[in-house]
């Protein structure tokens, strides 16, 4: 086994000098064409291989006036951005050539009919409004959304400026600081943009349930590797509630291709509101599987994550959750399972800039295959007037091979002086004294060891709040750990 673990950095410093708003970007008004713009200043720091992939997604894209803002301001960020390499501190345990050593190509239409058969059955009840997305379109034959609550949406953007759907939704488009590469490939590359809209008030009983399916996918002798770029955008009003399923699946017989889903999740909780988010990943164990989730917490708003991650080559999810208000509430639950030759990584960072916070973080892995990888990066950042703060972050993991390797980095970055924050972390192999529990009591090695295992990554996938879906994950994640033990 191997293991990194990180002190997190406390930052108490004797002076601060008052936070400077960054100045906004200028508005971009004509449409960035990579091929044929001018790139001086930034000419120098550009990346071919970027520009590249930039223009090939340019060249894919029918074109969308309700997403000319968001494309424009993803093409100039790509003119100066390069592909991350290990040398970079966010990527420096994750190795991303992977995707960058095969032909990438962007799916650009939806899949025809034939291809549609067989597809995987949703773990969705009848009364759960469902949409599904093939390869970032979405297919309204197989989507249900009749028993939606009276005045929520659940659709495209609205391609009238006027509406005000539309006009609050772009209130916020384009707005994110931090994000990357690859939040930058989605913003260029996506073909539509799903909008969730939640009016002031309404509580929505039943989740919306996001499918999201993969089906263009290649052998590996192809040395192609089919891109999807699906966007979603969650706002909900003043006092509202819902809760969201985000689930990526292959087609079924897909479970070995090749294939690169390139997802983001942003959400705009408003005062008062409320939202529970479940996210569920088993794409191909030969896939890249990237996701950005972003989220605004306003005033007294409560954001509740359950995340399982159990597929793909490469999985990294994104996780950035941000406060614009006191009285915040952030409950973050994690479960990343490495089976084969994969990495999973999980970058989260909070950032507090208001009174009386309240979070909570668990994150927990198991690495189960000696070329197994999890990466975890959890920053929390208490700034100067987020006093009364209570920030807890605990991460756990579990190595069940002697090379298997799991790279921590909590980060803890405290400038208000009246909080309560704490942080934990653990990396090791099962308890002897567990062991010996079972075995005075007359259960054999392997029955004890499967059982302590499960009830590891048990904790959180009993969080997950639709018992159709957590039963699901359950079985998923029990086969796959008996694979294990069969190879």
């Amino acid at each position: 086994m191997s293991a990194l673990a990180v002190t997190p950095q406390i930052h108490t410093p004797s002076s601060i000098n008052p936070r400077l708003k960054p100045k906004p970007m200028s508005k971009i008004k004509t449409r960035c064409s990579l091929a044929t713009t001018s790139m001086s200043p930034q000419a120098g720091f550009s990346d071919p291989f970027v520009l590249q992939l930039a223009e090939t997604l340019e060249d894919s894209l029918s074109s969308s006036p309700s997403l000319q803002k968001l494309r424009d301001s993803s093409s100039q960020s790509l003119l100066s951005t390069s592909w991350p390499s290990r040398k970079v501190e966010p990527f420096r345990f994750t190795d991303t050539s992977f995707i960058k050593q095969l032909q990438i190509h962007p799916v650009s239409k939806p899949p025809s009919p034939p291809r549609l058969d067989h597809l995987t059955s949703s773990s969705a009840d009848a009364h759960t409004p469902n949409l599904v997305m093939v390869d970032g379109f979405v297919l309204d034959s197989a989507s249900n959304l009749s028993n939606l609550t009276d005045g929520v949406y659940v659709g495209s953007l609205p391609s009238d400026p006027q509406d005000g759907i539309s006009k609050r939704v772009s209130e916020f488009l384009g707005d994110f600081q931090w994000g990357d590469l690859f939040w930058s490939i989605n913003g260029l590359g996506a073909p539509d943009m799903t909008v969730v809209y939640v009016p002031a008030g309404i509580r929505v009983h039943n989740p919306i349930h996001f499918r999201y399916i993969s089906i263009e996918g290649e052998e590996e002798e192809s040395k192609k590797l089919p891109l999807s770029n699906p966007r979603v955008f969650v706002l909900v009003e003043e006092g509202g509630e819902i809760g969201i399923i985000e689930e990526f699946v292959s087609k079924e017989g897909n479970d070995n291709k090749y294939y690169w889903a390139n997802s983001v999740l942003e959400m705009v909780i408003g005062e008062g509101a409320k939202v529970r988010h479940s996210y569920v990943q088993s794409q191909s164990l030969n896939s890249a599987h990237i996701k950005w989730t972003s989220v605004r917490q306003e005033s007294a708003s409560t954001y509740e994550l359950v995340e399982v991650s159990t597929g793909g080559r490469l999985s990294r999810h994104n996780l950035h959750v941000q406060q614009f208000g006191p009285d915040t509430v952030t409950e973050l639950s994690t479960f990343n399972l490495c089976v084969n030759n994969q990495t999973q990584d999980l970058h989260s960072r909070l950032i507090l800039d208001h009174p009386r916070a309240y979070s909570r973080q668990l994150h927990k892995c198991i690495v189960a295959h000696s070329l197994g990888q999890a990466v975890f990066d959890g920053n929390i950042k208490v700034n100067r007037y987020a006093q009364q703060t209570d920030a807890e972050q605990l991460t756990r993991s579990l190595l069940l091979e002697p090379r298997a390797t799991v790279n921590v980095k909590p980060n803890l970055q405290i400038i208000a002086d009246d909080v309560k924050c704490s942080h934990g972390a653990a990396i090791s192999d099962l308890e002897e004294s567990q062991l010996f529990y079972f075995k005075a009591r007359g259960v054999d090695l392997e029955t004890a060891r499967k059982a302590l295992v499960l009830s590891f990554g048990g904790e959180v996938i009993q969080r997950l709040p639709q018992s159709l879906i957590r039963k699901e994950v359950e079985s998923h994640v029990k086969g796959l750990l008996d694979s294990t033990k069969q190879g």
